[in-house]
């Protein structure tokens, strides 16, 4: 028997105010390398976990710091018992990494919803993984789906030393076809050699730190539309207030109201002020959280989650940092 815990897809219609929570327990945590450890997460109970594919993520809800955090699982899907995350230890964040390292030890228990995936591993002649640091986390099931379903792959690999970068005796089954790159012994990925030649055959997948991501982006930029697919940790750079779009109108189909959106303010925020229900974690545009089903009207897209497809259809967008390309849109709020 499974748990009753949704698993939303990218192409799942997006439930905002619906998705479930549920307390996991932590049954096992292992550092794996400098910063980097490893939570293995089971039901107290022993029940089923719900399905999920490589690439996706679930949100730790963490109590007492009011934050939600979103950790890439990166053990085997096929387990349907055991989920793994692997966080790294950042000083400098808000305090999210810092308490689960402190405070999820074995025997915890933390309240998980998801999962959900923007970051799907998609069928194509051949897989070019690029992770950089803690950005190996999802890559990590794709590389273990790809080797078992017999796909031509290869995965680059780069972080700032060995000890640093994480699951390298997992990577070593796979021979050479996995490339490592510490940065203290070899320097920087050698991208002008990897992507200088676009290819037809080739699906691109990017994870890591946001110099990675922008960097292969531009190397990308010659390849075959829908080449490259990325998953960012961090947000990018907010729109300037003064390069917002105008005041909008938003109609909530399902709960009622119409809501005024000003320039400086969020879709997201001004529903919260009006007790119409949402679901949301990052407010940055980055985990997909607060996705919403767009029923009239064209969004205007300022998200790190939709791929250029998903935008073009304009189906749903993310309520935290997206706005209205015109003067009303109709939600499924």
């Amino acid at each position: 028997m499974a748990l009753d815990l949704a698993s939303l897809s990218a192409q799942s219609a997006p439930q905002p105010s619906q998705e479930p929570t549920v307390s996991l327990r932590v049954s096992e945590r292992v550092r794996t390398a400098d910063g980097v450890v490893v939570f293995t997460l089971v039901d107290p109970s022993g029940q089923e976990l719900p399905t999920w594919a490589p690439g996706a993520h679930i949100d730790l809800i963490l109590p007492g710091i009011d934050l939600v955090r979103q950790y890439s699982l990166c053990g085997s899907p096929s387990d349907r018992y055991a989920w793994r995350i692997a966080v790294l230890l950042e000083p400098n964040g808000r305090g999210g990494s810092r308490y689960v390292h402190q405070a999820l030890k074995t025997g915890a228990t933390v309240q998980i919803r998801g999962p959900r995936n923007h970051f799907s591993l998609e069928e194509s002649d051949f897989g070019l993984f690029i992770a950089g640091g803690i950005g190996i986390t999802p890559i990590l099931p794709m590389v273990t789906s790809a080797e078992a379903d017999s796909r031509n792959w290869r995965l680059i690999y780069g972080g700032r030393s060995r000890t640093s970068m994480a699951f390298l005796d997992e990577l070593a089954a796979y021979g050479d076809k996995v490339q490592i790159y510490p940065q203290d012994e070899v320097g920087l990925l050698p991208l002008a050699e990897i992507l200088g030649t676009p290819r037809q055959d080739c699906l691109v997948y990017c994870c890591g730190p946001e110099a990675l991501i922008d960097a292969v982006e531009t190397y990308c930029a010659g390849w075959p539309e829908g080449s490259l697919r990325t998953e960012r940790f961090k947000a990018q750079p907010m729109v300037p207030e003064e390069e917002r779009a105008a005041t909008f109108e938003v109609v909530c189909r399902r709960s009622g109201p119409t809501l005024t959106i000003l320039p400086h303010e969020s879709i997201l925020d001004v529903a919260d002020r009006a007790g119409v229900p949402t679901l949301s974690a990052c407010h940055e545009g980055v985990c997909g959280t607060c996705e919403t089903r767009v029923i009239e009207g064209v969004p205007e897209h300022r998200d790190a989650v939709l791929t250029e497809d998903e935008r073009a259809s304009g189906d749903s967008m993310m309520i935290c940092v997206s706005r209205a390309d015109g003067a009303r849109l109709v939600l499924d709020l």
